[in-house]
């Protein structure tokens, strides 16, 4: 499907003013207003971010009553169990409050649910298996248990004192809990509403350092504590894909930097086994394509607990025998992604009257309910429309999975329209978890499809928005590095897209990686030559070889580091045949 290039108007006085005002270059300037910025007063304030501009933890809803109930529960020498989501999110939140109580004092675990056979959140059996082995202790969740009504009674009813933390979407009905922690609680108004699980729990750690400190600034061993936990919440952060802007561009701006300088033993060996060098400068792509996958395979195959232990031993050996066996996992967990990705594009090509859904519901027993929801996404991406990918219990005739929006769409909405037809549901609006019974899944397909034909986005999915038209000759080194000022990159803050037209092949375009799913091609202009990659684009190596003529590409750029040395390389997201008249 070929993409609609639109781009972004350039306004020759605004750049200079910007320019002169900022003492940045044109391409930043032009970037900065292509992204919103009104005034060079909106981009300096931008540009220069700082960690004092995260919200008072006081400010979240329901943190006082809850950091109340915490510290009464450490001076009272009672348990607190943190109980945990096996995601990333959720595995560096367990992990960031763990550190953060056993710093305080207190008696602590953590329970994480088995997603192979316990399923997302808070389940009735836990919280039975909880009371029953210590019904004064304090249960905390987090990254789960907004939407968990029957479990909360259940707790209040045996008696379990239970504080939740989330972020996810809720019911019109709150859970019954002891206090309840969320950026968007009804009746209140947090800043910010876009934290994700770690978020809420670093608000409540450094709320919880506060108190035990001197009421208005925690001790010094919390304090840096505090400093190494906003590495934490920036990988939960990334993972969790919410917008990086506002407090979480803040978190994963200063967390690259903790993790560069204040990593655990267990993250510097995962780190290391990712091909991340210790003490270099990081960026959200290394947590995002290095880091996060190996902690969520443990959560994807059943181990999730293990994820939490590699982030909080302090015993080196077994920080390295963890790291090993994360990575031997993320293999595993790759080599059943291939496959049911293959299974899934086929079976989409096999339905030619899937071509007009709006949205997809794909469904096999063969599939492996822990890696569906990465290739869900992949689905979508390849379709270009919203997709739940799910796994079939023949034994029960219920069929759960995950699923990824696409475009804009608010995939939790969609939901909510098709809830006649669901055992039960839960997300946000970029990502799901859905139970349906089996016999109703041709229903639910019609009616995800018919609600996300009248609720797209109004714009088209095939488009890339194009920030600047560019020279290959105004990427430089400099220049790439002064763009980084706008990141971290990643979720509604995108890496600036630059198209540069007429470009021609230094050399013939070749593919890379097992089965040579990437593209690797070397392109000039007017003396100058540059490197470009497209991941999982390896088709594009032989489309390209065959234009007679030159090509426009559509990239973004970056700084390849690799011993020692430093060299820009494009990340090609979209190219055509040239068509324009060549400028003199």
């Amino acid at each position: 499907m070929a993409k609609t290039w639109r781009f972004f108007p350039y306004d020759e006085a605004r750049v200079r003013a910007f320019c002169q005002a900022l003492q940045v270059s044109p391409l930043t300037a032009q970037v900065l207003i292509a992204r919103g910025m009104d005034s060079p007063g909106d981009g300096k304030k931008f540009l220069e971010t700082k960690l004092t501009d995260l919200h008072d933890p006081s400010l979240l809803p329901g943190i006082s009553e809850a950091t109340e109930r915490v510290v009464s529960a450490i001076k009272a020498e009672r348990k607190v169990t943190i109980y945990g989501d096996y995601d990333v999110d959720g595995v560096t939140a367990t992990a960031l409050l763990w550190n953060c109580l056993k710093l305080a004092g207190a008696e602590v675990d953590y329970y994480i649910p088995c997603r192979l056979e316990e399923g997302y959140g808070l389940n009735c059996d836990a919280i039975r298996q909880l009371a029953e082995s210590d019904p004064k202790q304090l249960v905390i969740s987090v990254d789960c248990g907004i939407s968990s009504v029957e479990e909360a009674a259940l707790a209040k009813e045996l008696g379990l004192e239970l504080i939740i933390t989330d972020h996810h979407q809720f019911e019109e009905e709150l859970p019954d809990a002891a206090c309840l922690v969320h950026p968007r609680l009804p009746g209140t108004s947090y800043p910010f509403g876009d934290l994700c699980g770690v978020g809420v729990a670093f608000k409540l750690a450094w709320s919880i350092c506060v108190q035990l400190g001197d009421g208005e600034r925690a001790n010094d061993q919390l304090r840096e504590f505090l400093k190494s936990a906003v590495g934490l919440t920036a990988i939960g952060t990334v993972a969790d894909v919410v917008p990086l802007l506002a407090e979480n561009r803040t978190i994963v701006r200063y967390g690259l930097g903790s993790l560069a300088q204040r990593s655990s033993i267990g993250l510097r060996s995962l780190m290391t086994l990712a091909g991340i060098e210790i003490g270099q400068t990081l960026d959200a792509e290394d947590i995002g394509f290095g880091i996060a996958p190996r902690l969520n395979a443990a959560g994807r195959l059943g181990q999730a607990r293990l994820a939490v232990e590699l982030l909080t031993t302090t015993n080196r050996d077994r920080a390295t025998q963890l790291a090993q066996y994360l990575e031997e996992l993320n293999r595993n967990r790759r080599t059943v992604e291939r496959r049911i990705f293959k299974s899934a594009k086929e079976m989409v090509e096999a339905k030619p009257e899937w071509e007009d859904h709006h949205a997809l519901v794909l469904a096999d027993a063969s599939w492996h309910a822990g890696v569906i929801g990465i290739v869900a996404s992949r689905i979508a991406e390849t379709f270009q429309k919203p997709a739940i990918l799910m796994t079939i219990d023949r034994n029960e005739g219920v069929a759960h999975g995950s699923g990824r929006s696409f475009g804009g769409y608010n995939l939790y909405d969609g939901l909510v329209a098709c809830a006649d037809t669901l055992v039960r549901f839960g997300g946000h609006h970029a990502a799901c978890g859905v139970h349906v019974s089996e016999d109703r899944l041709d229903d639910f397909r019609q009616q995800l499809s018919q609600h996300a034909s009248t609720h797209q986005v109004p714009r088209e999915v095939g488009e890339i928005r194009i920030d600047a038209e560019v020279r290959l000759a105004d990427v430089t080194r400099h220049g790439v590095k002064e763009l980084d000022r706008l990141g971290p990159f990643g979720e509604q803050n995108p890496r600036p897209v630059f198209a540069a037209n007429r470009v021609e092949l230094a050399a013939p375009p070749k593919t890379m990686g097992e089965g040579g799913r990437h593209l690797d091609i070397r392109v000039k202009q007017h003396g100058t030559s540059l490197r470009a990659i497209a991941f999982g684009r390896g088709e594009w190596a032989e489309e390209i070889a065959a234009v007679d003529g030159t090509i426009d590409i559509g990239f973004t750029a970056g700084i390849n580091r690799f011993r020692g040395r430093e060299n820009v390389e494009l990340r090609l997201e979209d190219w055509q045949p040239s068509t324009a008249t060549p400028s003199e």
